[in-house]
């Protein structure tokens, strides 16, 4: 891994971390706000809509970030080229 990738991969995480700090803030007050009103009822006005939508969009920067990274994708570039020299050495 060069500079670039590995510069650009920890400001990628950098970023997924500030998210999901924002994230947990964020929703400590949301549902703790309704915990205090009213007992914790799902309610799309009261911003649970919101938080649902952005905890997808953190699961899914997680999974780019953590399961299919830059090793995964050179574990499968290696094992496409091993499976092309197997048949061309046939």
């Amino acid at each position: 891994m060069n500079y670039n990738n590995t510069h650009n991969r920890a400001q990628q995480l950098k970023k997924f971390y500030k998210n999901l700090m924002w994230f947990g803030i964020i929703a400590g007050i949301v549902i703790g706000n309704d915990l205090i009103r009213e007992g914790f009822h799902y309610n799309v006005l009261s911003g649970h809509f919101i938080l649902t939508v952005w905890a997808l969009i953190l699961a899914v920067k997680a999974i780019s970030l953590f399961v299919f990274n830059d090793e995964w994708e050179r574990k499968i570039i290696e094992k496409e080229e091993y499976k092309n020299k197997k048949m061309i050495d046939l």
